[in-house]
């Protein structure tokens, strides 16, 4: 069974609570899981499953926690060669297009280093989830085997 590593992404620290209640349920499911706050793309290359759970900042822009990193992997390009993933968006569609622009960018990136989406990606609207970890935990939840397989 594969490890989990869990991207987070969190300008408020939403995001990281999400990951973090992410990370328990992975642990109860008897899936090693560690989360990265401040990432090195090493940490990245050696991740066995990648879940990135990002907000948005800015006008759809990546977190400044996770900026570099996102740099970082355009940089360096280190290939995931099929790799599982799955990406959870945090946004407030208030903003209009700009809409979970931080998740949208991991996910595309993520799909231009040959990365496997597992999934769809989910997009968690503020406007309508005060609590984005009663989405996304369940979400995983349903994603585990996909992500550990």
């Amino acid at each position: 069974m594969r490890s989990v590593s869990i991207f987070v992404g969190s300008v408020y620290g939403n995001a990281q609570h999400v990951a973090e209640e992410a990370q328990t349920m992975f642990e109860t499911k008897g899936v090693e899981c560690e989360v990265f706050t401040d990432p090195e793309t090493s940490d990245f290359i050696e991740a066995e499953a990648v879940v990135v759970i990002s907000s948005t900042t800015g006008q759809g822009d990546v977190p400044q926690n996770l900026e570099m990193f996102h740099s970082d992997l355009r940089d360096e390009f280190p290939l995931m060669n099929g790799k599982p993933f799955a990406v959870a968006a945090l946004g407030d569609s208030s903003y209009g297009d700009s809409f979970c622009g931080g998740g949208r960018q991991f996910s595309e990136l993520l799909l231009e280093l040959q990365g496997k989406p597992v999934a769809e990606m989910l997009e968690v609207d503020a406007i309508e989830t005060l609590s984005p970890e009663e989405e996304v935990v369940p979400w995983l939840e349903g994603l585990v085997e996909a992500l550990t397989e």
